[in-house]
């Protein structure tokens, strides 16, 4: 039992309870999620990661299917990753809050949560088309590898927008991820698909790493946007988020499949495609669906931690597509790619380590904080 007594000393005391009750404050007004059992947090942040991998490697796998049997169109190739918006409306409609709760002072205006989403769905938009470009030039275990760059992008947008400590683990992560993009760019043996020139390779190696780039910035700005603009507990603002920011990149993308005339080429390609007219469709369905599961991972995950951790998480596919894309597509796993692929691996782990001290740190602070509210 703590004892006080007049004077001086009684008062440094106070002082310095009263300013770590202040810091756990503000850390659990930051992340509200440290109100949750450790188990059920971790549960949270499992379902993310599940919805994250799983749709990322199939999306992409799907994505590669599309072009290698017959598809041609980079726009169509854009608008099915975020056309699937509509599955989530069901699921947005059960969890979103009371109107009581809705039009509380601390919701932004219309124009402001309009103008957000507009710009986010821009960014998304364009992203998505370099991606479809660097998957139609490459392999999808080439992508894959190349895509392990967005968390290099993403620490030093994290660092300046979303005040991210840059720790030696992370640091660590950062540049063994970075070295295994990099092994993958330098690999004289590095293949594209059946048909593609050789010469395309670099056309689709640039695509890709400008679109990790860009990638990186939206998950910032996403970040940035819970913490300053929204301000919301929900996972429903998850799914609002989700489903606006795909209804803007959708009317862009549709916009350019009409005005760069690839639209024309669709009736063809349904025609000619390789597993007939019924696969050609559920392709671009389960395709859009794919995105959309990995969309709400990939978001879910800002939510509940931070822009970098989801960033981390998306490298984690690496184990999963380049060995999908073996499997599948019989594509070449030489000496380099294994070896990328492990270090990603390596890169991934030293994040994730890093994590758990962070919320092992926060939670003992909690502990600690309440421990003096209850002897006070």
């Amino acid at each position: 039992m703590l004892r006080f007594v007049e004077g001086p000393s009684n008062n440094v005391d106070k002082d310095n309870q009263e300013s770590t009750v202040n810091k756990a404050e503000n850390l659990m007004d930051e992340s509200p999620f440290l109100k949750l059992k450790r188990w059920q947090w971790w549960l949270l942040v499992a379902i993310n990661i599940f919805f994250l991998i799983a749709g990322q490697a199939a999306a992409v796998l799907l994505g590669r299917f599309y072009y290698d049997k017959g598809g041609n169109s980079k726009w169509m190739a854009t608008l099915v990753q975020t056309a699937g918006f509509p599955v989530l409306c069901i699921p947005w409609f059960l969890l979103r809050p009371s109107r009581e709760a809705s039009t509380s002072s601390t919701s932004p205006s219309i124009k402001t949560l309009a103008l957000l989403y507009f710009v986010l769905g821009v960014l998304l938009a364009g992203d998505n088309m370099l991606y479809s470009v660097g998957l139609l030039y490459l392999s999808a275990s080439t992508y894959s590898l190349i895509c392990a760059t967005q968390l290099a992008f993403n620490a030093v947008f994290s660092y300046f927008l979303n005040s991210q400590k840059v720790t030696a683990l992370i640091l660590n992560s950062v540049v063994i991820l970075s070295l295994s993009a990099a092994l993958i760019a330098v690999n004289d043996d590095s293949d594209g698909p059946s048909g593609v020139p050789k010469g395309k390779f670099l056309i689709g190696f640039l695509c890709t790493l400008g679109a990790s780039a860009l990638y990186s910035l939206l998950l910032s700005f996403m970040q940035l946007s819970f913490q300053k603009v929204l301000k919301k507990e929900t996972f429903s603002v998850v799914l609002e988020m989700q489903i606006c920011t795909s209804v803007v990149a959708s009317c862009l993308s549709s916009t350019g499949l009409f005005a760069s005339g690839e639209w024309k080429s669709l009736q063809h390609e349904l025609e000619v495609f390789g597993t007939g007219r019924v696969s050609y469709v559920l392709t671009l369905v389960w395709t859009a669906i794919t995105w959309q599961v990995c969309a709400v991972g990939v978001v879910g995950l800002i939510f509940v931690v931070s822009s970098l951790f989801s960033n981390v998480i998306s490298t984690l596919s690496l184990a999963v597509t380049p060995l999908a894309a073996l499997v599948v597509f019989h594509d070449k796993m030489n000496g380099v790619k294994v070896i990328a692929m492990l270090l990603a691996l390596c890169g991934f782990a030293s994040y994730i380590y890093q994590n758990y001290i962070d919320d092992k740190k926060a939670r003992r602070l909690q502990t600690h904080v309440r421990e003096i509210q209850h002897t006070a």
